[in-house]
């Protein structure tokens, strides 16, 4: 079981490779529709996925795809279910397994995710369906007061009982502690903040007995609070990232794919490419990004059919751009080479 997981762990972050995060719950997928002037349900989420999973070439840059459980069940126009058409493209189907973040009990504006209840069972299924590997998101918090030690200690229980869990099912955990970067703390603040929550989280991790070199991480850059007014350029944040990650991450994790978090397109992939260029790290440091790779394909796409190759065109330039930056070799004369040659 431990040679399965640390070879698909060790696929996951393949060279030039990364991960597409399409596991947006079906609110929040509705939502970016809507924002993109499209009107949302069940049909209409399916076939953007299709759209981004069946653009071609794509498999070149994404080793895997993490899919949320509506996506999971769902299949082309053609019959053909998700998780088999990315499997056929030597693409790794993946499954967000959490339920959300819910209030914490006896604490103030502060969360736990849910979703141990049922988990072996449904683990079980995910992997009779298809899937190898899966996710739980924990989310912190961040201002003067928070996150109270309370809410990582228990967040980072639940992020090590569901990783032990998946490892029994013989699927590779994805680990994400994500340190909100919402509101006006400064990059020390997220710095000591994600520093502590990683710390916790691997203390935990190493108590229930998970394999790490059979799992990967999903952090937050370190980055200012979005309404701070001295924003860091990237190579400040590059630099005090790596920091944090080599000061709270054991070297037997195989790779870091970290979140886009609300940045812009651009500036993801700017500074995943200015950390892969700061010489060689334990873990490699690759991407599992979200809007970072679909928000220009769904505006492009718009819910038309007419524009499907255009936005499947958007689509495989993130993932080269951003394929790019997991070498360490991302400019911006290759985002406009890129597009000159589509």
């Amino acid at each position: 079981m431990s040679d399965s997981l640390r070879r698909t762990a060790a696929a996951l972050v393949g060279e030039g490779k990364g991960i597409l995060a399409a596991d947006e719950s079906n609110g929040t997928m509705d939502k970016r529709l809507r924002a993109a002037g499209v009107e949302p349900g069940v049909e209409t989420r399916r076939a953007l996925r299709e759209l981004l999973f069946t653009t071609e070439g794509a498999a070149q840059y994404i080793s895997g795809v993490i899919l949320y459980d509506e996506t999971f069940r769902q299949s082309t126009t053609d019959g053909v279910a998700f998780p088999r058409l990315l499997e056929d493209q030597g693409v790794v189907a993946g499954i967000k397994v959490d339920t959300g973040a819910k209030p914490l009990a006896q604490a103030d504006d502060e969360t736990i995710t849910e979703g141990l209840d049922g988990l072996r069972e449904r683990l079980a299924e995910y992997y009779a369906g298809g899937a190898r590997f899966a996710k739980w998101r924990a989310v912190i918090a961040v201002d003067e007061q928070r996150p109270s030690r309370y809410c990582v200690h228990v967040n980072a229980h639940a992020l090590a009982r569901y990783a032990a869990l998946c490892q029994e099912a013989q699927i590779v955990p994805i680990v994400e502690p994500e340190v909100l970067m919402d509101g006006a703390h400064t990059i020390d603040r997220s710095e000591q903040v994600t520093g502590a929550v990683l710390a916790t989280v691997f203390e935990e991790l190493r108590e229930q007995r998970v394999l790490l070199e059979g799992m990967l991480l999903k952090p937050n850059m370190v980055l200012a609070g979005y309404e701070c007014p001295e924003q860091p350029d990237d190579e400040v944040v590059a630099e005090r990232t790596l920091r944090c990650l080599r000061r709270n991450v054991p070297a037997a994790v195989p790779g870091i794919v970290f979140l886009s978090g609300g940045q812009s397109d651009e500036d993801a992939t700017a500074r995943l490419n200015l950390m892969n260029q700061m010489g060689s790290q334990p873990w490699e440091i690759s991407f599992s990004y979200g809007r970072g790779l679909q928000a220009a394909a769904l505006t492009t796409w718009h819910g038309d059919s007419d524009n499907v190759a255009a936005a499947q065109a958007q689509y495989r330039h993130r993932a080269r751009c951003t394929a790019a930056a997991r070498r360490g070799e991302y400019s911006p004369e290759i985002e406009r080479e890129l597009l000159a040659s589509r």
